[in-house]
């Protein structure tokens, strides 16, 4: 045998070896299939919120109200002028300490504050890049303020911002990686707990960068069809 073909099957036992001792024995696979479960609960749920929150923020900054404007700016202002994690850190053990909820509903509520500052932003773009004729269009056929925001001005911003709202919803997965500081078990943190019971790295955090990778693949080609559909009725 040469000296090539017998590094390759040394490498290959190697590999197959530190796989079975990470993942097979004890059934440390289930540590990473929860983790993703963990992600998944909290990326959907702070999405949820962050949207909502988002469009309210816009709506405030778009207001003739100054006070609603001064709302608007300081939140965002404050959010995106903070790290994530100390965010996360003081909604966890400073204004939920008292509560006893799930962890990782306090978590989503920590990322749905913070992806609300971003969508916020992204909204009120999108709302401003509609043309003024379409607001005077819908007063002019009777629709109010409201309904004319409702049913004219929103539906044209959001098939113009979906790519922008895609990426922010991609960037919050990967933000989660951080839910680990408040004692949840996601997928980065799994990784870590195989890579403390083995003291083999290389391998946890392989196989938590090829599930980060399929998750966010798998909903960029999903995204991506739905954006398909939303653009059919536009002329080209």
């Amino acid at each position: 045998m040469n000296v090539g073909l017998w590094n390759r099957v040394t490498m290959l036992g190697k590999f197959s070896k530190d796989f079975y001792k990470c993942f097979i024995k004890d059934d440390r696979y289930q540590l990473l299939l929860n983790g993703i479960g963990v992600t998944i609960e909290i990326s959907l749920l702070s999405a949820l919120l962050g949207t909502i929150l988002g469009f309210l923020i816009a709506l405030c900054s778009l207001s003739k109200s100054k006070a609603l404007r001064f709302i608007g700016k300081v939140y965002t202002d404050i959010i995106r002028g903070t790290p994530s994690v100390t965010q996360l850190m003081i909604i966890y053990f400073v204004v939920f300490a008292s509560i006893q909820w799930p962890k990782w509903i306090i978590a989503s509520i920590a990322f749905g504050i913070n992806s609300g500052a971003y969508v916020s932003e992204i909204f009120r773009a999108g709302i401003l890049s509609i043309d003024k004729g379409q607001t005077e269009a819908g007063r002019s056929l009777g629709l109010n303020a409201v309904q004319t925001m409702v049913y004219i001005t929103v539906p044209q911003a959001i098939k113009n911002i979906f790519p922008a709202l895609c990426n922010e919803f991609i960037t919050l997965i990967k933000e989660t990686a951080i839910v680990g500081y408040v004692g949840l078990v996601d997928i980065q943190k799994a990784g870590d707990f195989i890579k403390s019971l083995t003291f083999s790295a290389y391998m946890p955090l392989l196989a938590t960068a090829v599930i980060y990778f399929v998750i966010i693949k798998s909903l960029t080609l999903l995204l991506g069809r739905v954006e398909k559909k939303l653009r059919k009725s536009d002329i080209r």
